[in-house]
């Protein structure tokens, strides 16, 4: 009877035993169920912070192409103005004519400036020059812009009001065989001024250089108007 009392003392304890660890096993494998959710957030999460790390780097990335771009647009229209107001020095191929008075002896009676080299006889050219496409012109190293003047200086000429004497050198930008043509045509600018016996000689150039203008801008009536608008 002690054996068996024993005996039963021993199972109820090894039952119980039994029945702690597996009490303990199940609430540790229900923790563990539990804690996948929150591991697989907490992954989750730093996976987000990563790619919006990467996210923001690539606008910053972005934003300073754009600065770029637009920097080097904004430079380039710059460039282009100075261009055409004739601010910066300009290459290209093109023409170089050269003009010089005559070396006729004028006849009894006859008007001597005839057979000299006048501001419109050099206007005509710098016209024809233009009208057939020249992208930039010079008269002996004064780059013309749209407020230059050309006119008589008694036997010297006034190009933006520095004077010069004959021969007269023009150097001009564009398709050199179109200003060449212009020039040239049958009853044109030079074939009126041969006939006075002005030497004209035309020469196509691959790089024709034109220097920037010396002079100032300044406008004394001249507003900008708001919004483009005069």
């Amino acid at each position: 009877m002690f054996y068996d009392k024993h005996a039963k003392i021993l199972i109820t304890i090894v039952c119980a035993i039994l029945g702690v660890m597996l009490a303990t096993q199940f609430r540790t494998n229900e923790s563990r169920k539990a804690n996948i959710p929150y591991q697989r957030a907490e992954d989750l999460s730093e996976r987000l912070k990563v790619v919006e790390k990467e996210r923001n780097q690539l606008l910053l990335e972005i934003q300073r192409l754009q600065e770029k771009a637009s920097d080097e647009v904004v430079a380039r229209e710059i460039n282009m103005l100075k261009a055409y107001a004739g601010d910066t020095a300009l290459h290209g191929p093109g023409v170089i004519v050269t003009v010089d008075d005559s070396k006729k002896v004028s006849k009894p009676g006859e008007n001597q400036n005839l057979y000299l080299i006048h501001d419109d006889d050099l206007l005509r050219i710098i016209n024809e020059l233009r009208a057939s496409g020249a992208e930039g012109i010079a008269i002996n190293e004064e780059r013309l812009i749209a407020v230059s003047e050309i006119r008589c200086a008694g036997p010297t000429l006034s190009v933006n009001n520095n004077r010069f004497a004959p021969p007269y050198v023009i150097r001009a930008i564009g398709d050199p065989k179109s200003l060449e043509t212009a020039l040239k045509m049958r009853g044109g600018v030079i074939e009126t001024l041969k006939f006075w016996g002005i030497q004209v000689t035309v020469t196509q150039e691959e790089n024709v250089v034109l220097p920037a203008f010396k002079g100032t801008h300044s406008f004394e009536y001249a507003k900008v108007g708001e919004g483009g608008k005069g």
